[in-house]
């Protein structure tokens, strides 16, 4: 008997969280060895380790509490990790010394695999005098794009990807160029953005007043509130960002109010951190908590979810001591706040169980009362941990209670935190939970609604062929099974059918138990009106959110996966078809080897190498137009072979898939050796990596397949894809399936679990 409950929980399970020897052979032989490896480790600053880990065990047995990758994947491996998902970095000095050590310190947090988020606001605006060097200042962008190299350098260099979120006061002189930057679509591609909105500016945007764009006691530029706000609402509805944070409310509202100032968040904007301040997620399940699902008296059994919290919480509480960090600040504010941020995974499912359509006001209702509970839960066990280990080091209890949040808490358990003291500084977050939801069955994602009720993925097997399965939504397998071929029920809805209010009225409902914030994505129609759309944001403000994330497919964003209204499938895939005009097009599949192909080969002698690298393209013939298909790379040199033999894999994998493949020239280009780079032909080239993409590009250049030198996209274009019964997004970078969507403010694959900001 399988603990999975989808074949696709079990492939999660062993391409992400199963632990595995360098290798690749499996040290946890079944997934019960990954809960027991999970457990012990978490159990052993325990005074009684063996009494604990059992007691773990049970709460991830049957995926009922999901610790977040990172604890899922590192804890008990004995490996350097972290075990913590993403920091806010330090604040950033207005200095050039100061900004390349927060960078330093940026690639060391994401060389360990951390995402990071941070404020620029703290740079001083382009134009402003530099004092002593006769100068005037680039401006944070200009240092934003530096971030932006360096990450895409890390990445490049074999390390798990972190994601990096950029953050901009309302006020920055320099906010209006902060909003418009995603328009260039070469531009900050490794960066989420939000606007830090303040109180006042909101006011404003309501009054129409007038609105300073200020840094330090300088007034740069007036304008009105509401333009700016238009500004930012137009780029958002044609690019996706910025996002807006709602930065006042968080600060008001936050428990640790009297010791810091929360200035940025991480990637995904569920937890706003002071300066290095790290995140630490994990998820109650609750479509494992439903008792009697869709039969004459479903309820969530609250008695299994209050033990579930507490057991949960105090594995958390561990981690802080169990978890390596990437910088020893990061350790220091983590011991002396001990925060974490308990979430929900499952929410929508749960409600589809016990009969209540996601986004009506019953269903809100029923979120806010189960967010509430796991909120009393959490704080009360918090407690408990006190008594017995000691409440956080900066714990006062007059300051901490007349915070925001605890003000609205019941009078039980602020009692209780004024005579014992609470472990825990916060307590509760809402995190992205992609990957982990697909693990734990397919259930519905954070507090999303059911993104589709089933679609067909195609899956590689180990002889290189693909067959295809249905990927079926939890609740709705559950439905199946016990209802068989019984039609869904009404109030079965999901995020192609929901209209954004309904998605607004659901998060503020969770908003009000949960004292860090919210990873959440409103989903919008194409053809919603610019007005419409800014009201989602003017909603979300009134109804007490802490942000807003939105996202409407276009031309820009890209299309989602389409889902039949008559078919409870996503249309299968078909074989690939090439227009007769020659266009460039994205193909399902790839396209066979022709057996002769036309060609060039070229030689690159890099400085300081023995051996010359020899790189061969051929390229395939359509319709007239001659395309680039493969790439060789060859030298004698053998420390190249393995790099060398994957990017020619890799490379002609990319070819072979059609498109405007010249962002490969691109990424190429923008790869950088810290050990320096070399003068070829008059030209500084950063990297060997860089060498090779010139030479790609020369040859598109001679192919006629791009016009010229820097002529070539700088991303991933949004493609049309032929072939199809209905439009499709562009492909997962991880899985080349096209199943990417906006869930919890990332692009997120619902094929392999991949996402922007998890890695």
């Amino acid at each position: 008997m399988t603990r999975f409950a989808a074949p696709i929980a079990e492939q999660i399970w062993d391409m992400k969280y199963r632990f595995k020897a360098a290798d690749g052979t499996p040290k946890d032989v079944t997934v019960e060895d990954t809960w027991r490896r999970i457990a012990r480790d978490l159990a052993q600053v325990e005074k009684k380790p063996k009494v604990w880990e059992d007691r773990f065990f049970a709460a991830l047995e049957d995926f009922k509490y999901l610790p977040a990758g990172r604890i899922t994947a590192g804890a008990g491996t004995a490996r350097r990790v972290t075990l913590f998902n993403c920091f806010v970095m330090g604040t950033v000095p207005d200095s050039m010394s100061g900004i390349f050590d927060m960078l330093k310190e940026a690639a060391l947090t994401m060389q360990q695999g951390g995402g990071i988020g941070y404020d620029f606001s703290t740079i001083r605006p382009r134009g402003a005098d530099v004092l002593g060097v006769s100068a005037d200042a680039s401006g944070p962008l200009s240092f934003m794009d530096v971030w932006d190299a360096m990450c895409r350098t890390i990445m490049s260099a074999g390390s798990r990807r972190g994601a990096m979120m950029a953050t901009m006061r309302c006020d920055h002189p320099d906010v209006e160029d902060f909003i418009a930057a995603k328009s260039d679509p070469a531009r900050l591609r490794m960066f989420n953005m939000s606007v830090l909105v303040t109180d006042d500016f909101m006011e404003a945007v309501k009054s129409d007043d007038s609105w300073d764009l200020k840094f330090g006691d300088k007034v740069y530029r007036t304008l009105q509130a509401r333009d700016l706000w238009n500004r930012i609402m137009q780029a958002t509805y044609d690019y996706a960002e910025p996002g807006v944070i709602f930065i006042d409310r968080i600060n008001k509202a936050n428990n640790l109010s009297y010791v810091e100032t929360i200035a940025a968040t991480n990637p995904c904007g569920e937890q706003p951190l002071p300066p290095y301040g790290a995140c630490l997620l994990g998820s109650i399940n609750l479509a494992r908590l439903v008792s009697d699902p869709f039969g004459d008296k479903p309820h969530l059994d609250v008695e299994a979810l209050n033990t579930l919290v507490a057991t949960a919480v105090r594995m958390m509480d561990n981690v802080v001591d169990v978890s390596q960090f990437p910088l020893e600040a990061q350790a220091r504010e983590a011991q002396a706040k001990r925060r974490i941020g308990l979430g929900v995974t499952g929410l929508a499912d749960a409600l589809l169980m016990v009969g209540l359509r996601y986004g009506s006001d019953e269903g809100a209702a029923q979120t806010e009362a189960w967010l509430k509970a796991i909120a009393r839960a959490s704080y009360l066990a918090s407690v408990e941990l006190a008594k017995e280990k000691g409440a956080f080091p900066l714990f006062d209890a007059d300051s901490y209670l007349a915070s925001g949040t605890m003000q609205q808490m019941d009078e039980d358990v602020r009692d209780a935190i004024r005579q014992h003291g609470i472990r825990n500084a916060l307590l509760t977050s809402i995190a992205p939970t992609g990957t982990i939801s697909l693990y734990a069955g397919n259930v519905s994602s954070g507090i999303e609604p059911v993104f589709a009720y089933a679609y067909t993925r195609k899956v590689l097997q180990k002889d290189g062929s693909r067959t295809e399965e249905e990927v079926v939504d939890y609740a709705v397998q559950m439905w199946r099974e016990l209802k068989g071929d019984a039609p869904l029920p009404d109030y079965f809805v999901n995020a192609q059918t929901l209209a954004p209010a309904d998605h607004v009225k659901m998060q503020a409902a969770a908003q009000k138990w949960v004292d860090s914030s919210i990873s959440k994505t409103i989903n919008c129609p194409e053809d919603i009106s610019f007005e419409a759309f800014k009201d989602v944001y003017m909603q979300a403000w009134d109804s007490g959110c802490k942000g807003c994330t939105t996202y409407r497919p276009n031309d820009v964003t890209g299309s989602v996966l389409s889902v039949s209204e008559s078919s409870e499938k996503t249309p299968s895939e078909t074989p690939a078809q090439i227009s007769e005009g020659g266009d460039v097009i994205y193909m399902s599949d790839p396209l066979d080897r022709p057996s002769e192909l036309e060609g060039n080969t070229y030689k690159i002698k890099w400085p300081d190498s023995e051996h010359a690298l020899y790189i061969t393209i051929n390229d395939v013939v359509i319709s007239g137009h001659r395309r680039p298909f493969e790439v060789f790379i060859n030298s004698k040199n053998m420390e190249h072979f393995a790099w060398t033999v994957a990017l020619t894999r890799m490379i002609s994998a990319v070819f072979r898939r059609g498109g405007d493949v010249s962002f490969v020239v691109e990424e190429l280009k923008a790869v950088f050796d810290p050990r320096g780079g070399a003068w070829m032909g008059g030209k500084y080239i950063p990297s060997i990596l860089a060498a090779i993409g010139g030479v790609i590009e020369k040859h598109m250049i001679a192919t006629g397949f791009i016009a010229g030198e820097g002529l070539g996209l700088k991303t991933d274009p949004q493609a049309q894809v032929v072939g199809l019964d209905a439009p499709r997004g562009p492909a997962c970078s991880a899985c080349g399936q096209f199943d990417l969507r906006m869930i919890e403010g990332c692009m997120t694959c619902g094929s392999c679990g991949h996402s922007k900001c998890s890695g």
